[in-house]
């Protein structure tokens, strides 16, 4: 890490202070004032130390630095609340999907309901969707043809079941897509 230059700068600063003062005092032992030549009094130095406070410039300079950063974050900050919300979405329906494969799995059959999930504890509670802010999941089941119906009844396998799980929202996300669509 680099070592800060204000301290070195500073030490310096005071080091020529003590030189010109040196100087000062010399020269005044030369003239008419009635010292001595090895006597030494001090007199004011040439660099008085500055008031504290901020010039106008330096106050000028750090306005425009928090102002180019301001310009920088402003529109990062404005999608934040959205891509939290999208994040979240992709990884409620990457849990339910998960879920839905695991109990076709176990069972050899899609689940009914999102409800059929939390009572057979695959899932604590059905997620809220982050986009419309309800659990209004729009479920997705498989096409039956009138031969699949026939060998299903035959087999006892009973009804059709979730295969899929979608976003009821049709709204746009920030890379042009629907929801809906994930």
């Amino acid at each position: 890490m680099p070592r800060p230059i204000i301290l070195p700068l500073r030490r310096l600063s005071q080091r020529l202070a003590a030189l010109a003062a040196w100087f000062v005092a010399r020269g005044s032992n030369r003239s008419s004032t009635g010292q001595t030549p090895g006597s030494f009094e001090p007199r004011a130095t040439i660099h008085e130390p500055r008031s504290s406070g901020f010039t106008l410039i330096e106050l000028m300079v750090v306005m425009a630095i928090i102002g180019i950063l301001a310009t920088i974050a402003v529109p990062a900050m404005k999608t934040a609340p959205i891509r939290a919300r999208e994040a979240a979405l992709k990884e409620d329906l990457y849990q339910l999907r998960s879920v839905i494969d695991q109990f076709h799995a176990d069972r050899d059959r899609y689940p009914a309901s999102l409800d059929e999930l939390v009572s057979m504890g695959y899932l604590r509670q059905v997620p809220i969707d982050p986009v419309t802010r309800a659990a209004d999941w729009v479920t997705e089941t498989p096409e039956v043809t009138g031969d699949e119906t026939e060998r299903e009844s035959e087999e006892g396998a009973g009804g059709q079941g979730i295969i899929d799980v979608h976003s009821a929202s049709d709204e746009p996300a920030l890379d042009g897509t629907r929801y809906s669509d994930w």
